[in-house]
């Protein structure tokens, strides 16, 4: 059977958008380190056996008093949902015959440290046990486990620090912070998001154990995590601010910013970025016109272009397409 030209054509048209429709997808692979789901984790203790927790207590009696107090120690020894939790200490430590043997030799034991005998995947592996699924599905190949990221980076399951979360520091913002240091820059701001006063914190934005979207978002999109908070810009409007619809960013800074409501610039320059003054006098924006020139103009004061373009996110009015009203 012949196949005429144009269906050829077509064919060849197929294959080379399905070409460039997976070139994002390539472009934006990321290595995924395995995660090693053995009960043990550590391959220095394959012939390693249980001791049981009053064996771990008798050398460890401040850690027992500090541990005592948090949530794992309550739910392994009150209410264990399997026979690896009933294990208490070596649930998560590993079994710790050879540790008693050699108890100088960190690679006997799973430490969870830096400094230890275990790697971070082995450690990581190791809480993976539990906490798998859930708000850690997309942990393998998120930006934290392809930099090395260990739980007990950010996590202190040995003592209560914190309220929720068993975080080594007394706060979800303060734990992140050790590493962000930019954003903790940005918070402190004149304009900023209300981190600091405690009405929001890191993880209402963002998720740490992993996201489908680079900053690691709780939103497919920047605007759609906006939106949560601002529903009001949503829409939809009759007449759409262009790159408000695109991304919040064009205009805000996420964190914090020395101009007022989080703008990356101030207004009207912030305008001016985009709209070349456009339907107004060419000479608006001079030293002269500024309000602490010689004679200040009106549409450059309080809230500048938006004295006038009041709703600038977008308007319902049938005659709001310069967004006045």
């Amino acid at each position: 059977m012949k196949i005429s030209p144009l269906r050829i054509k077509i064919r060849r048209g197929l294959v080379f958008l399905l070409m460039v429709g997976m070139i994002p997808v390539i472009t934006n692979c990321r290595p995924v380190l395995p995660v090693d789901t053995s009960p043990l984790g550590n391959p220095a203790q394959a012939d390693a056996t249980y001791v049981g927790e009053t064996t771990c207590i008798g050398c460890h009696q401040v850690e027992n008093s500090h541990w005592s107090h948090t949530l794992h120690a309550r739910v392994f020894r009150l209410n264990p949902q399997d026979e690896l939790q009933a294990r208490s200490c070596e649930a998560c430590h590993g079994p710790g015959s050879k540790h008693i043997t050699e108890p100088t030799n960190k690679s006997k034991i799973m430490a969870f440290t830096r400094t230890s005998g275990s790697s971070i995947l082995q450690q990581n592996a190791m809480c993976l046990q539990c906490h798998r699924g859930r708000e850690r599905i997309y942990w393998p190949g998120s930006t934290h486990q392809v930099h090395d990221l260990g739980c007990s980076d950010c996590h202190n399951p040995m003592a209560q620090f914190s309220r929720n979360g068993l975080l080594k520091k007394e706060s979800i913002s303060l734990t992140c912070f050790t590493c962000h240091q930019q954003q903790r820059v940005q918070f402190r701001k004149r304009s900023h998001m209300p981190l600091l006063e405690g009405k929001i914190s890191c993880v209402d934005c963002h998720n740490p154990h992993g996201s489908n979207t680079t900053p690691l978002l709780k939103a497919d999109t920047v605007n759609q995590l906006c939106y949560q908070c601002h529903p009001e810009k949503r829409g939809p409007f009759i007449w759409e601010h262009a790159p408000v619809r695109e991304n919040c960013l064009n205009c805000h800074l996420p964190h914090g910013s020395n101009h007022e409501k989080l703008l990356s610039v101030a207004r009207p320059f912030l305008c001016e970025q985009c709209h070349t003054n456009r339907g107004h006098p060419n000479d608006l924006l001079t030293m002269a016109n500024m309000p602490s020139g010689l004679r200040p103009d009106g549409r450059l004061m309080n809230r500048s272009c938006q004295n006038c373009h009041a709703q600038i996110h977008g308007s319902n009015h049938p005659s709001g397409v310069r967004f006045h009203r």
